[in-house]
């Protein structure tokens, strides 16, 4: 029991250790700009393991240097309470697990129909082509905050443990860090594509421009990209990406910027 006991206290230790080089990381990104993130980081090694190459298009811009646009758009778009909440809006969370509930229903649902009709056409000795099983589509309720905390320092496994460690860097965000500063960190290191991180190398990627001369809706379009920018990277005109983003232009001026 004794040796149990050490091992749990040891493990205890090292807990607080470890939340303790969280909390210094962070207050000294009060004064210097984080150069990597450990999303970027596993990213590139991606890139350098599967294609043999390194793409990596980044560059710093100071927050008074990114335009208003692009900032109002990407609150719109991922963090509507991103002004008032203390880093993680509880009532979105509670939304978001509400349509994956249904989300769920609706694929159990029509796997249980698959199922029937498949059983139906053994039985007539008819074959059928097999149809893909239903997957429920997960929706996030993360704050820029959260997902500035999981690109900084965290995995992008999907666990509990992950999940409350990223709770915690959160909270250590928004004590240490005010919201301009983190938004400017933010939009400076979240990815827009393909080795594309920050607002610069998109702004320059997508529309040759700078990230400080980004009109509405060419901010708007940035903004629509960030859940899955690889995805629209390949398609940044599509009708969806046009469409979301005349949505995202309509809510940018009852956006409050820090």
């Amino acid at each position: 029991m004794r040796r149990v006991g050490r091992w749990l206290a040891l493990l205890v230790l090292c807990a607080i250790a470890l939340q303790l080089v969280f909390v210094l990381r962070i207050a000294l990104m009060r004064f210097v700009d984080p150069q990597s993130t450990t999303f970027q980081r596993t990213e590139i090694w991606r890139l350098a393991t599967e294609r043999h190459e390194v793409l990596w298009s980044q560059s710093w811009r100071p927050y008074n240097r990114i335009a208003a646009t692009l900032k109002r758009a990407v609150i719109a778009s991922e963090d509507a309470s991103f002004t008032d909440h203390g880093g993680v809006d509880w009532e979105a969370i509670e939304k978001a697990w509400e349509r994956n509930q249904r989300a769920e229903a609706r694929a159990e649902k029509l796997q249980s129909q698959l199922e029937a009709q498949q059983q139906r056409r053994t039985a007539s000795a008819r074959p059928a082509p097999a149809k893909p099983v239903p997957v429920a589509k997960i929706v996030g309720g993360s704050t820029i905050s959260q997902q500035l905390s999981k690109n900084l320092f965290l995995s992008g496994e999907r666990s509990l443990a992950r999940k409350g460690q990223e709770f915690v860097i959160t909270f250590m965000l928004e004590a240490l860090l005010d919201k301009e500063r983190i938004l400017a960190i933010y939009l400076n290191n979240v990815e827009w594509g393909e080795g594309v991180f920050g607002a610069q190398a998109a702004a320059r990627h997508y529309f040759r421009v700078d990230a400080d001369q980004l009109g509405a809706m060419q901010a708007a379009r940035l903004a629509v990209m960030l859940p899955a920018p690889k995805r629209f990277e390949k398609r940044p005109g599509s009708a969806y990406v046009s469409g979301r983003a005349a949505t995202i232009v309509a809510r940018m001026g009852a956006v409050e910027l820090p």
